[in-house]
């Protein structure tokens, strides 16, 4: 059964972020409370949108865990390379967040000729939806880091996470609410948190408890039948 990591309560809120632990993120979750096993002090933690990954970040640097880059995806290449060496240097564990998933590292071939070099963060963004690292040093030590991977939800965590966030915004759900919603929603953190959102929405402007109706409202718009 899922469990929940709750965090420092910040200063905008009444209700603190919580992280839902299931089979998706547990195994990246126990990487995380043991970062001096990682293979040269550094880890590269990837997951779809709004599945916890900065939020994990804090959690890992608010307990001490190391050095957090978010969106290491968007930082320029020759910040990324000290920040290794940096970890080399004094063994404090560098963990890398980023939005996509790092490009298969080109292996055997000849260089080519010299040619104009674009800046090392454009060189990382591409069509594919791919990290591609431009700089071969740091290609290859990204390459030695561990690859850690946050999974979409299974129907147990899905649940959770529709019980969390209508929990954070107040939002008080029937107890059938997850039986109902869960085999009909978008199997994803994203789908979760905007099915939720929705319910709230549609509930405060109809001033009226969530009720069936609006839920089956709120799956027309993101649940899985408003994907075909």
């Amino acid at each position: 059964m899922p469990k929940q990591i709750a965090l420092p309560l910040s200063a905008s809120s009444d209700s603190p972020p919580r992280i839902v632990v299931g089979e998706a993120n547990a195994a990246a979750i126990d990487a995380l409370t043991d970062p001096g096993r990682w293979p040269f002090h550094t880890a590269i933690l990837y997951g779809p949108p709004r599945s916890g990954k900065s939020l994990l970040g804090n959690w890992f640097a608010d307990g001490g865990g190391g050095v957090v880059i978010d969106n290491a995806e968007t930082v320029d290449e020759d910040v990324l390379f000290h920040a290794w060496n940096r970890a080399q240097e004094t063994g404090q564990a560098l963990l890398l967040i980023t939005n996509r998933k790092r490009a298969p590292q080109k292996k055997g071939k000849a260089k080519a000729a010299a040619k104009p070099k674009a800046p090392a963060r454009s060189r990382a963004k591409k069509n594919d939806g791919l990290w591609h690292v431009g700089l071969p040093d740091l290609a290859s030590r990204l390459g030695a880091a561990l690859q850690l991977e946050i999974e979409e939800p299974d129907d147990e965590m899905l649940a959770e996470l529709i019980d969390v966030h209508a929990q954070m915004r107040h939002l008080v759900l029937d107890p059938s609410a997850s039986a109902y919603l869960v085999p009909r929603a978008v199997r994803s953190h994203l789908g979760a948190e905007r099915l939720v959102a929705a319910i709230d929405r549609l509930s405060l402007e109809r001033k009226q408890p969530p009720t069936l109706a609006i839920w089956r409202e709120a799956l027309a718009e993101f649940g899985k039948s408003a994907q075909t």
